[in-house]
């Protein structure tokens, strides 16, 4: 299957943070996040594996009790129901995640 990015819809568009499913099949799932400055996805838990590819720019990770600074090129992994956040530190911070098994709640 292929999916074309302009043909993606934003599943949440904010002023300091959006995000779009890229591409979907199986048990795996592609999304891009993009933060402007102090954009925040607020604290939260699921039963995905998720694995999380800083594309552009620098953003705070939490995962349970640990933070991260990341920039460009790192990146982590965050187990199911491990509670956890992130903070962009500059804009245009995108971060490109990988959920398994897809994320049902972010397809209508």
């Amino acid at each position: 299957m292929f999916f074309s990015n302009k043909d993606m819809v934003y599943r949440i568009d904010t002023e300091k943070f959006t995000q779009k499913v890229l591409a979907r099949g199986g048990n795996m799932m592609l999304t891009e996040a993009v933060f402007s400055m102090g954009g925040k996805a607020p604290s939260h838990k699921h039963p995905h594996q998720q694995i999380a590819y800083i594309s552009k720019g620098r953003v705070k990770f939490r995962i349970e009790d640990r933070e991260w600074i990341c920039k460009e090129g790192d990146s982590l992994y965050v187990p199911p129901e491990a509670e956890h956040e992130v903070e962009a530190l500059e804009d245009d911070s995108i971060v490109v995640d990988i959920f398994s098994p897809q994320r049902e709640d972010f397809v209508e």
